[in-house]
């Protein structure tokens, strides 16, 4: 299987209102007749944050393995289609973020609303991915990918993705001490970068992101959307 784990998938996919946390969550683990499930304690939170009117949201570390049946069943569906994933097994999902696991530049996150999760959130330093062939990197950058959990049974709450995206935002330019934020969206995926600019990101260049073709990498071209969100914007003094 090609590793495409450290980059290249349009992570950045971020669905409309209708991708929000009542009860999302992935399908539950299988286990075989007669065998008692193994619980594995999650990773603790890296980032917790109370959002009124939502609840407690946390970031914490992706567990590649334990994890693995809830992200697959979150990116095998179509509307994920931009995080290029649809057509993996369960195990192979698993491999790619035991990999990303080991990767200095790149990490994955599960986001988790009153315990439950409701997203799959990415970073990944610039300078060691493909995009920065296309554009000027600078000091400090982080880039992120954020996919949404579908809706649960009892539907979307007006505003949660604006409200995600702010925690994000306090994570990794406040917590993290970062200057800016860098995302870059498939340029045919227009609601996530509409969502991203109703955020206060800056729109960059259209950029194309080059083909990586190696024994144990393969990522296709991808025309992409930069754009860019800075800590004094985000949060102003």
């Amino acid at each position: 299987m090609a590793d495409r784990s450290a980059a290249g998938y349009d992570r950045s996919v971020l669905a409309d209102d209708s991708s929000a946390p009542e009860g999302a969550r992935g399908p539950a683990p299988q286990h075989a007749p007669g065998d008692a499930p193994h619980h594995i304690p999650a990773p603790p939170y890296v980032h917790r944050q109370t959002v009124g009117g939502l609840g407690v949201v946390g970031i914490r570390p992706l567990d590649a393995e334990a994890d693995a049946d809830v992200v697959h069943g979150w990116v095998r569906e179509e509307r994920a289609a931009f995080w290029g994933m649809n057509g993996l097994t369960r195990d192979q999902v698993a491999d790619i973020y035991a990999h990303m696991d080991g990767l200095d530049t790149h990490h994955a996150f599960l986001v988790e609303l009153d315990g439950v999760p409701v997203a799959l959130f990415q970073t990944y330093e610039p300078a060691a991915d493909r995009v920065g062939d296309c554009y000027e990197v600078a000091a400090g950058d982080l880039g992120i990918h954020l996919l949404l959990a579908p809706a649960g049974a009892r539907g979307a709450r007006s505003g949660w993705s604006s409200a995600l995206m702010g925690v994000l935002a306090s994570y990794v330019l406040l917590g993290l001490d970062r200057p800016r934020v860098v995302v870059d969206p498939d340029v045919r995926n227009e609601k996530a970068i509409a969502r991203f600019l109703r955020q206060g990101f800056e729109a960059g260049p259209v950029v194309t992101l080059p083909e990586i073709d190696l024994p144990d990498v393969y990522l296709p071209e991808k025309k992409a959307r930069l754009a860019f969100l800075r800590r004094e914007v985000a949060f102003p003094a």
